[in-house]
């Protein structure tokens, strides 16, 4: 069974720092894209990164550029996001989604993904 778990979550102030997790378990990552999504309240999900391991492609959304940072550890079957100078904007549920054998292109959207975690909430604020 394919599983994914987010983990690192939390309550920050602007400017400040988080890294997320995403664990899978049931498959490894070598042969999977993970994408990273967020969905603030009513708004929609939208996509925040991207990493496909079988194409050596990484993508991230214009909003996120040059301040987060999407990574592997393979030996840990996980994938990390490292978000710095975090902004109120940043705040939402972050999402990880994965899907087989997938290139992440700058249209990379959260209909392409078929397993998805649980979700860790994210709050920037002062």
């Amino acid at each position: 069974q394919l599983q994914l778990v987010e983990s690192g979550g939390g309550l920050v102030q602007p400017g400040g720092s988080l890294r997320l997790s995403c664990t899978a378990s049931g498959f490894t990552l070598d042969s999977y894209a993970i994408g990273w999504f967020r969905q603030a309240p009513g708004k929609e999900r939208e996509g925040v990164s991207c990493i496909s391991s079988s194409f050596g492609s990484t993508i991230y959304a214009d909003s996120v550029k040059g301040r987060f940072t999407i990574s592997t550890d393979n030996a840990k079957n996980t994938v990390y996001l490292q978000m710095n100078s975090l902004k109120p904007d940043d705040t939402a549920v972050y999402y990880c989604a994965a899907v087989w054998y997938y290139y992440c292109s700058d249209y990379f959207r959260a209909t392409d993904f078929d397993t998805w975690g649980q979700g860790t909430q994210v709050t920037v604020s002062s």
